[in-house]
């Protein structure tokens, strides 16, 4: 999962997403920069280079922090605006930006890159303007998200290397309680309007926020997790003194707010139902999720159909993989019984989990150089920044998944980073660590982020697409190419190493137990599209969602847990993955049925990812007319 649900509340855009009609055509690899030209006399090509512009400058406005890690200059100093003014100001200039772009008619100076754009560009703005009617800004925390939660993980997503760095952070440390003050008043917007997330969903932001809001940061300002950039500083140096002064003064007491606000009115308020649809904004406001993070018009109800059928295709190839164990039983039970005492076995033997923090992240760290070793036979072009594995912060590991990727910018000098859990180790198996290492780092998130990152002669607005079907769509992708790597001596599970290495014909999953736990993300993944849908369509209950998850999967029951109420939280994004996933490898058998011998695996990946982050029509065309050109009649 990339963490970017931020962005939702505070970019003039929502999370992007689409339907699946194209308004200006299609992509090609050509873009030509801009030369200034009065406004008078500009074509509207030039002006459709002004509204990229004005975009990609308001997004980065809107989310400064995001715009420091990418290396844009200005920014450096703010926080997001969450005032109702700020909002408000962003909603009119995106509806004015979208009528401006309407008006425009594709010439022939148009390539079919910049046609590309357009549609791009007019997606995000429809969708920010469709959305804007559910007030997103109500929802501006959860246990995931919000003030609580990444404010205090800036020391370490910020470049902060010299002392301007630090002044700049300093900046947004003063800047911090008047956000803080600001989400309080768009709570209070939220409670009036009684539009309010369900308990479960912020069952855990009270204790992340009086942690913050402790009496011992007011006495100890220095042991705040806010003070970690001015460490190396002496003590009686000016610049710590302040910092000292801003936190116990300012910061703490803004947090103390937010606390007192959400233990006497917010949490009190807060639905005891579940699902989107049950929310002040109903069924729509469900749809726009699907059609927000799906880019198409699928219904809840073949949503729900889709997931039953992948979960029985899927349970089938599990009782294939688990007759390959050395599971005692496996002779003697069948059928469902065979599948219960197999994952009680999974979530509770010793030998399946790590026992030190070090021992987990040293492990993930060990399959991601094997990993890196076997990419150039699958990719011709590779991203330029690094990415390193890092221990999710305490502050945030209850509520938080098992992992998660934060972007980094080649531009901004800033790493992608692959956060690993090691909040209850017993819940974190070693058999789903290769699954998710190729999910969060390379090649999945870190690979198609920081080359969408690195895209050359395109608007820079082109890099930062964000649409939830092709990112988790390729993520999980990626792990099932796993498969077909061949560094797979070096079983997760050590004892009976021999036997389990011999014959490899299952890639990086040698081991069946690796091979059950990509199997199982596969199933979680599967599972997601009818647990989402009957949440927030059906009118399940969390039991009910819970039930299914440990029945059809091996995963935790802490995660399944935390898992179950982040779809809560989040309607619909979760869905996202596996029709994302079933896209891209239907395109990919497409292709390979097609071309046969001149399939190029490399050449296909690389065209796919090429273009940063698409809608799924808009993908399916891009590969269609690739399929064409590599097929000459």
């Amino acid at each position: 999962m990339i963490a970017r649900k931020l962005r939702s509340f505070f970019a003039v855009s929502l999370t992007l997403g689409a339907g699946s009609t194209a308004l200006f055509h299609a992509p090609s690899p050509v873009y030509a920069q801009l030369v200034s030209t009065p406004p008078a006399e500009r074509s509207s090509r030039a002006t459709l280079m002004a509204l990229l512009d004005e975009q990609y400058h308001a997004n980065l406005k809107a989310n400064p922090i995001e715009a420091t890690i990418l290396g844009e200059q200005g920014y450096d100093s703010k926080l997001p605006d969450l005032s109702r003014a700020g909002i408000d100001a962003r909603r009119a200039a995106s509806v004015l930006r979208l009528t401006r772009l309407k008006e425009l008619k594709p010439d022939a100076g148009w390539s079919e890159d910049d046609r590309l754009s357009a549609d791009l560009l007019a997606l995000e703005l429809t969708m920010a303007i469709e959305g804007a009617k559910f007030f997103p800004e109500h929802y501006v925390l959860d246990d995931r998200s919000g003030p609580q939660i990444w404010l205090p993980e800036l020391p370490d997503r910020l470049p902060i290397r010299s002392f301007q760095d630090q002044l700049k952070y300093m900046s947004r440390l003063e800047a911090a309680p008047k956000l803080i003050d600001d989400a309080v008043a768009l709570l209070k917007e939220a409670v009036a309007a009684k539009r309010v997330p369900p308990r479960t969903a912020v069952a855990f932001v009270l204790s992340q926020t009086k942690n913050l809001a402790s009496k011992k940061f007011i006495d100890a300002p220095e042991e705040s997790p806010f003070f970690r950039p001015f460490a190396t500083l002496e003590a009686d140096d000016p610049t710590a003194q302040n910092a000292k002064s801003v936190i116990a003064e300012q910061l703490v007491p803004a947090f103390g707010r937010l606390a007192a606000y959400l233990e006497s009115t917010y949490l009190p308020a807060c639905r005891e139902t579940f699902a989107a649809s049950s929310s002040i904004d109903g069924p729509a406001y469900y749809a726009h999720q699907l059609k927000l993070h799906t880019t198409t018009n699928l219904t809840p109800d073949e949503i729900h159909a889709l997931g039953i059928s992948e979960v029985a295709r899927i349970r089938t190839e599990m009782f294939e993989v688990i007759a390959r164990t050395d599971f005692p039983q496996k002779e003697t039970l069948k059928g469902d019984e065979l599948f219960r005492a197999f994952v009680a076995d999974l979530r509770t033997n010793p030998k399946f989990y790590h026992t030190t923090p070090r021992d987990l992240l040293a492990g993930y760290r060990d399959i991601a150089k094997r990993i890196d070793a076997e990419l150039p036979r699958f990719f011709a072009v590779l991203p330029r920044n690094p990415y390193g594995v890092r221990e999710t912060p305490r502050t945030a590991a209850e509520a938080a998944p098992t992992a998660y990727y934060y972007r980094g910018s080649l531009k901004g000098g800033t790493s992608g980073t692959f956060m690993a859990n090691t909040f209850a180790l017993n819940q974190r198996p070693k058999y789903e660590m290769i699954a998710l290492t190729l999910h969060e780092a390379m090649p999945g998130h870190h690979l198609q982020i920081a080359l969408a990152d690195e895209l050359q002669n395109v608007h820079p607005f082109r890099r930062q697409t964000d649409f939830t079907v092709f990112i988790e769509g390729w993520a999980l992708y990626a792990e099932r190419l796993g498969l077909e790597m061949s560094a797979s001596r070096y079983p997760t599970i050590p004892d009976d190493t021999n036997a389990r290495t011999r014959d490899n014909t299952r890639g990086l999953f040698a081991d069946p137990y690796d091979d059950f736990g990509r199997l199982n993300y596969e199933m979680w993944r599967a599972a997601r599209l009818v647990v989402d849908t009957g949440l927030h369509a059906k009118n399940w209950t969390r039991q009910q969602a819970i039930d299914y998850m440990i029945e059809n999967t091996a995963l935790s029951p802490l995660n399944i847990e935390r898992e179950v109420d982040r779809y809560i939280a989040w309607p619909g994004q979760a869905c996202a993955y596996k029709i994302g996933e079933l896209a891209i490898r239907k395109l990919r058998d497409q292709a390979q049925q097609t071309l046969g011998q001149r399939f190029d695996l490399r050449a296909f990946h690389d065209h796919l990812l090429g273009a940063g982050a698409l809608p799924l029509s808009t993908l399916e065309a891009r590969m269609k007319r690739w399929i064409d050109a590599q097929n000459p009649r």
